[in-house]
């Protein structure tokens, strides 16, 4: 049941954001001038919770734009109701519906969908992850020195709690691949997807992430803090690789 209505309030969120991509919205601004808030992210929101609650009442929420629903429930919701604001607000598809399930601080499953590429990502504990009902797995390269890697950048650069341009220019004069997609729920599951072969960001929201790092884990592959120790989206710092990059990722971050 859990799976079934997480399945439907993502295709809500869906429905919103495909109404409403290149069309005519309001745009608000939270934190900084580019940190945005669109109408579409808003109405989308309130799609995804009615989804939820007409099957689970009871249970908490965290979303992006309302914060924290909290009842007695083991079971919260955490919800990002188009990750890639600024890439929507710009007409650009890269842009997607987060939703994780976490169950007594477990995140048990997770869905992803970019209805304008028609990809949707799921994954359930246990069970591995799928990208359109087709099993998916991270990438098998384990020379650092051939990766393609992707990362995102804080909208409040001086509050990182690293210097990402520093550590970019490391990757840069080695000679690797690095992307800057916009979306880190998409960035995640392009790491599980193995289109990537490793992702790190510094300042991150639990919704960003919650949905797709139980994709990449069940993809095969490795999420961990900076530190290396086991990763909980309520941090800031990820780093999510194929499993075999993973200890060299750490030490260029880590070496800045």
């Amino acid at each position: 049941m859990l799976k079934s209505t997480l399945l439907k309030a993502t295709q809500a969120g869906a429905k919103v954001l495909q109404e409403y991509f290149n069309g005519t919205f309001t745009i608000s601004h939270k934190s900084t001038v580019n940190d945005l808030v669109t109408e579409a992210d808003k109405k989308a929101e309130a799609a995804i919770i009615q989804a939820i609650q007409a099957d689970y009442p009871d249970h908490q929420i965290l979303s992006e734009e309302i914060g924290s629903i909290s009842t007695g429930s083991s079971v919260k919701w955490i919800i990002d109701p188009i990750d890639g604001t600024v890439n929507f607000a710009h007409g650009i598809p890269i842009c997607c519906v987060s939703i994780g399930v976490e169950q007594d601080g477990e995140m048990i499953l997770g869905a992803v969908y970019n209805p304008l590429m028609n990809e949707l990502f799921f994954a359930q504990k246990g069970f591995g992850a799928t990208l359109n009902d087709q099993r998916i797995s991270v990438s098998s390269k384990t020379s650092f020195a051939n990766a393609c890697l992707v990362t995102g950048f804080a909208y409040q650069y001086e509050q990182s709690a690293m210097k990402p341009l520093a550590v970019l220019e490391r990757f840069i004069l080695q000679g690797l691949p690095v992307r800057r997609l916009g979306s880190a729920a998409l960035d995640l599951c392009w790491v599980a997807a193995g289109r990537f072969d490793g992702f790190w960001e510094g300042h991150l929201n639990a919704w960003d992430s919650a949905a797709g790092y139980l994709i990449v884990q069940e993809a095969g592959g490795k999420v961990t803090d900076f530190s290396g120790k086991a990763y909980s989206p309520y941090q800031k710092q990820i780093v999510a690789t194929n499993g075999f990059i993973h200890n060299d990722l750490l030490k260029e971050i880590n070496s800045i």
